[in-house]
């Protein structure tokens, strides 16, 4: 998957969180990007099974499309909890370049940040 998919769906499952239901004017806000970049990102992850539109025209992540969030949004945490960790910066901070990580580094790579964060 590309990047700004993952970014979408990263944005669409925590939008879920917080509001309990998703808007693509939420989506737009939250990733600071245009209503029709949103429109046409959602009709890509509508064709690749991602998400599905609901009763008023309410944005649903499949279980395809779940999965994929959970997984993107959990590099997120652990790697800004990482780098808070090991650096000391603040967690805004961690976090936006958590972000920049979150879809380059390799899944073993995950792994073992997850590991030593267990044990320290």
């Amino acid at each position: 998957m590309y990047e700004s998919g993952e970014d979408y769906l990263e944005a669409i499952l925590r939008l879920q969180i917080e509001n309990g239901f998703v808007r693509s004017v939420d989506v737009a806000n939250k990733l600071a990007v245009s209503r029709p970049s949103v429109s046409r990102a959602m009709s890509l992850l509508e064709k690749d099974g991602y998400i599905e539109f609901g009763i008023g025209n309410m944005i649903v992540l499949t279980a395809k499309g779940r999965e994929k969030a959970e997984d993107v949004y959990g590099r997120h945490q652990l790697l800004t909890k990482f780098l808070q960790k090991i650096t000391g910066l603040p967690e805004d901070q961690c976090e936006e370049n958590a972000c920049r990580v979150e879809h380059q580094v390799d899944a073993d790579v995950v792994s073992g940040i997850a590991k030593w964060m267990e044990n320290n």
